[in-house]
């Protein structure tokens, strides 16, 4: 008898803000109460609409690839962890290179830290302590017939464009049937780029499947 396979996915239009999914990460002795999950202002000053953040997992992980000390490993399942307490010098590569902006140098440790899809739980058959506490379903752990039979008005993609890089992710997120990758624009750090802004871009590209800039004002999430 096969294992049942299930997966994350993320559906931006969802997320009320709450903060609950935070709140329960934080809970995890491992974070010894930081939490993993963003919860981002998609537009701030202009919107409310926030969008949930967690590691995407990607297929091959741009935190590992720039680690210099070799201490950010992917395991079998994919789950790309936390980096190796020994091996972290804290250099902040991590941070700087993950394009969701989701890598955390926790400096009182010396240790980046991130999301790890609450490998104790998940090992063991058990929702992410997010998932678990989401009320609107933004944060969803289970089979892709269970999320095709609840969302019947989107899908589930994993493929990202950040400019010319193309990101394969073991994280999926919902959008509408007609979009088959998620195309963002970086914004450059000097015009107020970097992992937060980001976040923005992407929650709102999320919308439709576009970039920010070229999705209209419906993109604003009135």
């Amino acid at each position: 008898m096969s294992a049942v396979v299930r997966d994350f996915f993320i559906d931006f239009q969802r997320c009320i803000g709450c903060q609950a999914c935070a709140a329960a990460c934080s809970e995890c002795h491992t974070h010894r109460g930081l939490p993993m999950v963003h919860v981002d202002l998609v537009a701030p000053g202009v919107s409310l609409q926030t969008a949930p953040m967690v590691c995407m997992h990607c297929a091959d992980p741009t935190c590992a690839s720039v680690c210099p000390a070799d201490a950010i490993k992917v395991d079998e399942h994919g789950i790309v962890h936390s980096s190796l307490k020994p091996r972290c010098i804290s250099c902040g590569n991590c941070e700087l290179a993950c394009p969701f902006g989701v890598p955390i140098i926790k400096m009182e440790i010396q240790q980046m830290q991130k999301c790890d899809m609450c490998f104790d739980r998940t090992s063991a058959g058990k929702k992410p302590m997010c998932a678990t506490v989401c009320p609107t379903g933004a944060l969803f752990y289970g089979t892709r017939e269970e999320i095709a039979q609840q969302r019947p008005a989107s899908k589930p993609i994993n493929r990202w464009r950040f400019g010319k890089q193309r990101i394969a992710t073991r994280v999926h997120v919902m959008v509408p049937h007609d979009v088959d990758e998620m195309a963002v624009e970086l914004p450059a750090f000097d015009e107020g780029g970097g992992p937060a802004a980001l976040a923005t871009a992407l929650a709102a590209g999320a919308r439709d499947g576009r970039a920010p800039e070229e999705a209209g004002p419906e993109a604003e999430f009135l």
